[in-house]
């Protein structure tokens, strides 16, 4: 499937390419591919390539000095994207919804008049699909939420939301990777790393895989933030 993009200069050195204004799977895959096309035919000159639901950014080493042109390329670039299926994974990330890291759990459960084991299930059921990773470094853009766990974000951001919690807000999930301000429903907590700046690979998630969220206890919860402190633990996944 071939979309109708826009072309735009964001700034001297970047170029925002723009898919129509939607979320949606196949235009993820498209995006992606089209992502790779340009990073590995302009490695020389890019300097980076982000990607949203429904556009990419890309950020050239210098100025550009030929906007009509470098677009005539790109465009090239585009007629020629195949779209083959990007190689994705499933990553199965664990969850412990206990009262102890779940602050938001029983109340939201309550606005939606639902019960917590309701909303663990609910939340838990989907696969989700991973469309680009922002916000904060290793924070994770899910889609496929449950329409029954839709709910305004918090009229007042909390100050501190702890580094692993999975919170709900608007028709969005998702896991701070690190200590930070947020207004989402925080219902769980996750005790992986979703990012080290050390590592060659920042975040072991990348757009386009699939996530599905397990429940686990407390005692398996504290198993694996040890395992995960000491470098040996390894997210569960399966190829896609």
């Amino acid at each position: 499937m071939r979309y109708d993009l826009q072309y735009k200069r964001y700034a001297e050195n970047a170029i925002l390419i723009e898919w129509p204004s939607e979320i949606d799977e196949i235009l993820l895959q498209d995006l992606l591919f089209y992502k790779k096309s340009i990073e590995k035919y302009c490695d020389e000159v890019i300097l980076e390539v982000i990607s949203s639901y429904n556009s990419l950014l890309i950020l050239y080493v210098s100025t550009i000095e030929d906007f009509y042109g470098e677009v005539f390329m790109l465009k090239s670039l585009y007629v020629t994207n195949n779209s083959k299926e990007n190689k994705n994974k499933l990553w199965r990330l664990p969850v412990c919804y206990d009262k102890k890291f779940a602050p938001d759990l029983e109340d939201f459960a309550m606005s939606k008049s639902l019960s917590v084991e309701d909303v663990i299930v609910l939340h838990t059921s989907p696969i989700y699909t991973v469309y680009f990773i922002g916000f904060l470094p290793g924070f994770l853009y899910l889609g496929g939420l449950n329409d029954k766990l839709i709910l305004p974000r918090k009229s007042t951001p909390a100050r501190m939301v702890k580094r692993g919690s999975v919170a709900l807000g608007g028709n969005q999930t998702g896991v701070y990777p690190m200590d930070s301000p947020g207004g989402w429903h925080v219902i769980g907590n996750c005790p992986l790393s979703f990012f080290d700046i050390k590592s060659a690979v920042p975040c072991f998630v990348s757009p386009g895989d699939k996530i599905q969220f397990i429940s686990i206890e407390e005692k398996e919860y504290n198993e694996i933030s040890t395992s995960v402190s000491k470098g040996f633990f390894l997210p569960d996944s399966i190829a896609i």
